[in-house]
């Protein structure tokens, strides 16, 4: 049962069609996953945001669509999982209006409950920041995989919390974003967004 000031994020939301302002707006919420009766939830301290059909970052750059990227079109408020270099699951959240493919890719996260299963998973201690600094790590900790590709945010297996947590401008850094050099000019965009000083925050972690 939600906390009076524990608020799941609705449809509503994710379906804002300015996603910089969601992926900086993120960092603090919450992300649970309910696995087989196991709860895990962890802190956003990073994300990066992909925008749609200009983006030359993005799976879906001038309108492409195949079989992977496809759930990118949905209506925002679903999740888009994909395997990279045949190795991590990485975790999307599709933002904006049907037909519009936005999407804020998950980097890093701190944990917060459930930190015992999270260890079992990732078989290092909650202390070690690499338990779930980068968006492979972040997956991993929080048990998900291709399973939970096109998952209902608004749902029982995996939804985001407003804890009422805000930070300060000057407590929230913006840069480039990483490993994206094959979109050229796009890849210096600063749609890169972590907590300053957060331990969790994958590297480089400092502007």
């Amino acid at each position: 049962m939600l906390r009076k000031d524990h608020i799941k994020l609705q449809y509503s939301y994710y379906q804002n069609r300015d996603v910089l302002y969601l992926a900086k707006d993120l960092l603090g919420k919450v992300l649970f996953t309910q696995i087989n009766g196991q709860v895990t939830a962890d802190i956003i301290v990073e994300t990066e945001a992909y925008y749609g059909l200009t983006d030359k970052a993005s799976h879906a750059y001038g309108g492409r669509r195949t079989n992977r990227n496809e759930t990118m079109y949905s209506e925002g408020g679903v999740s888009y999982v994909y395997l990279c270099y045949g190795i991590h699951y990485l975790f999307n959240i599709v933002s904006s209006v049907e037909g519009e493919p936005h999407a804020i890719l998950i980097r890093g996260i701190e944990p917060l409950i459930g930190k015992e299963i999270i260890e079992s998973r990732r078989k290092i201690s909650v202390t070690n920041p690499s338990i779930s600094s980068g968006p492979g790590s972040a997956a991993k900790a929080l048990g998900i995989d291709k399973s939970f590709n096109e998952k209902d945010l608004t749902g029982e297996e995996i939804w985001i919390e407003d804890h009422g947590t805000q930070y300060q401008a000057d407590q929230v850094a913006s840069t480039s974003r990483i490993g994206v050099a094959y979109a050229k000019e796009d890849a210096l965009l600063p749609w890169r967004f972590f907590i300053k000083n957060n331990k969790y925050v994958s590297k480089p972690n400092k502007i």
